[in-house]
Parts: C-alpha cells; sequence; structure tokens
C-alpha cells in the first residue's frame, strides 16, 4: 500500500478508508429515526426481600442486635463473587445492628470471620424456615 503523504501512517490511511467507507454506506440506507431516550430499568425487587419488613432479626448477634423490626432487611451471605449478591434464599432477616456487624463490625467486637460466618449462617437457615412457613420458599419433594 502506498503511502500518500511522507508523515502518514499506514493506521492514518485505514482509518480514512474505514471513514469513507462508512459514510457512503449511510448515504445508501434510510435516514436514521430519533430514538427516545432509554429509561433507567428499576431493579426488581423479588417477594422474598419486601417480606422482610417488619419481621423480627433472625440473626440476633449477643450484645449488638437492636430488636427494631422497622428496621429488618434481607442479609446476603458473602462469597457470590466480587460485586455480586447470592441469591435471596441465601440471606437473613438481620437489624440494622447486626446487618452493620456483619459487614465488618465484628472486627471491632474482637470476632474472626469464622464466627461471622457461622452466626450468619445459622440466621439463614432460621430465614429459610421461617420463608417455607411464609409459602415463599418451596422445596419440591417436601411433604
Amino acid at each position: 500500500m502506498a503511502l500518500p503523504d511522507p508523515g502518514t501512517t499506514e493506521i492514518d490511511v485505514l482509518t480514512r478508508k474505514i471513514a469513507l467507507r462508512s459514510k457512503a454506506q449511510l448515504k445508501t440506507k434510510a435516514p436514521l429515526r430519533a430514538r427516545t431516550p432509554m429509561k433507567a430499568a428499576k431493579p426488581k425487587t423479588s417477594a422474598i426481600r419486601m417480606s422482610a419488613k417488619g419481621e423480627q432479626c433472625l440473626v440476633r448477634i449477643p450484645g449488638v442486635c437492636n430488636r427494631n423490626s422497622s428496621t429488618t432487611v434481607l442479609a446476603h451471605l458473602n462469597g457470590a463473587g466480587v460485586g455480586c449478591k447470592h441469591g435471596d434464599h441465601k440471606a437473613a432477616y438481620c437489624c440494622s445492628a447486626c446487618h452493620d456487624w456483619l459487614d465488618g463490625g465484628y472486627v471491632q467486637h474482637g470476632y474472626g470471620r469464622t464466627t461471622r460466618d457461622l452466626w450468619h449462617l445459622e440466621s439463614v437457615i432460621r430465614t429459610q424456615d421461617r420463608l417455607i412457613e411464609k409459602g415463599l420458599l418451596l422445596v419440591k419433594g417436601a411433604a
């Protein structure tokens, strides 16, 4: 490929050719219609997440739990990957104080990750039992 100018690189020539091709193709196509701006998708809130509202805390960290059912949310287990959460079936009803403890407050209280994970897993099991009672978690093959 012969370069037109001594200062022009091969990449410049290829870029120019691609630009010319794309403009030629636009002329033969129908004119583009204006599109309406996309709306940001609202994250869907599952029935299990919504069911946490007003429930008692099932994590119940001694000396931490505030027992305030108006602050209860669904606290997901760690370990699903960076920037990911486990499914709602792997979470526990948790008050705001216990949730803060699970998110890192356990270190300030002198506990390790193993203790935190054990207490969280126990509360997930209690929450799963509660979800089964409410009919929000179905177990196939169970009587």
